[in-house]
C-alpha cells in the first residue's frame, strides 16, 4: 500500500488543530471532503487516527505515532521536490547554512577550488529552524550549534569556542578583564528559547543585542560573535569557566548527494590542515 502524501498532509492539519472545520479552512477544502479523506487514510492504514465524540477530536495512539512520523515524511517529500526542480531548471548549486558568528569563507574557498563548476551559496539559519531548513531542502547542509534535534541528521563535530558575557556597555561588570559564572548568578539571563517580557521569543543575535541594551538581561555568546558583532553600547567579557560552545556540520542522514559528500570531505581535509 502506497501512502498518499496528500492525505497525510490533510491528517497533519487536523492533528495540529484538533478541529475538522478549522483544518478544512486552512487547507481550503470543504469539511465533508476532508472527513472523507481522513476516513480513507484510516482505511489505508487499518487504524483509527482520531477519537471523535461530542467533546471534540483527540488523537489515538496510532494518530500520535503518525503525527510524529508525518512531519518528517512531508518535509522529505518537499525537499525531494525542491532538489529535483533545482537540478532540472538551474545550475549545479550547493546551499550551505550557517549560524551567526560562524565564518564560512575558508571552507567555501576550499570547496570551490576542487569544484569550480558548482555555484555555492551561503544562507544564515537560526536556532529554531536550523534542522528544518536542512530536512526540507532549503539548505543542503549547515554549520549548526547545540541544542540540535538529531533525528534525521548526520552530525560532524568541528570545533568548540569559548564563551563570553554580552553586557550593556554601562553594566557594573563591563570593565572586568574576565568573569566567572558565579559573578553572573544574580543577573537575569536571556536565552533564545525563553520569551522576554513581551512574550516574544528571541530568534536572532540582533534581537539579543536589543534586549541586552534595554537592560532586560545578559547572555553568553561564542567568541566568534564577539569578534564579528561590535556595537558601542555592548561590551563582551570572557567567562573562562563557562561550558564551551560547539559547532557541528549537519546534513540529512538518508540523503546521498555527491555534492554534500564532497563538501564534507573538503571540510574534513581543512580540519586536518
Amino acid at each position: 500500500m502506497d501512502l498518499d502524501l496528500r492525505k497525510v498532509r490533510y491528517f497533519v492539519a487536523v492533528a495540529e488543530l484538533l478541529h475538522f472545520g478549522r483544518a478544512a479552512e486552512r487547507l481550503h477544502i470543504a469539511q465533508p471532503v476532508l472527513s472523507r479523506q481522513i476516513r480513507s487514510l484510516e482505511k489505508d492504514l487499518d487504524a483509527d487516527l482520531f477519537h471523535r465524540d461530542s467533546h471534540g477530536v483527540t488523537l489515538t495512539p496510532a494518530g500520535r505515532q503518525l503525527l510524529d512520523d508525518a512531519r518528517n515524511l512531508l518535509a522529505a517529500a518537499h525537499a525531494t521536490r525542491r532538489r529535483v526542480h533545482r537540478a532540472a531548471h538551474g545550475p549545479h548549486r550547493l546551499v550551505v547554512g550557517f549560524r551567526a558568528g560562524i565564518v564560512l569563507s575558508q571552507a567555501l574557498r576550499s570547496f570551490c577550488a576542487v569544484r569550480p563548476d558548482i555555484a555555492v551559496e551561503a544562507r544564515r539559519v537560526e536556532w529554531d529552524d536550523q534542522e528544518d531548513l536542512i530536512l526540507d531542502g532549503t539548505v543542503d547542509l549547515a554549520y549548526v550549534r547545540p541544542p540540535v534535534r538529531e533525528r534525521g541528521l548526520e552530525l560532524l563535530p568541528l570545533f568548540t569556542e569559548n564563551r563570553v558575557a554580552m553586557l550593556p556597555a554601562d553594566h557594573r561588570l563591563a570593565g572586568k578583564r574576565e568573569l566567572l559564572l558565579a559573578d553572573l548568578e544574580s543577573e537575569p539571563r536571556l536565552r533564545y528559547a525563553d520569551p522576554g517580557p513581551d512574550d516574544v521569543p528571541i530568534r536572532t543575535i540582533e534581537e539579543k543585542f536589543e534586549r541586552v541594551v534595554a537592560g532586560q538581561g545578559i547572555t553568553l555568546v561564542p567568541e566568534s560573535v564577539a569578534r564579528l558583532y561590535s556595537r558601542p553600547d555592548i561590551t563582551y567579557v570572557p567567562v573562562p569557566d563557562a561550558e564551551p560552545d560547539q559547532v557541528l556540520l549537519a546534513w540529512e542522514a538518508n540523503r546521498r548527494s555527491p555534492l554534500v559528500e564532497a563538501f564534507v570531505e573538503a571540510v574534513v581535509e581543512g580540519l586536518k590542515g
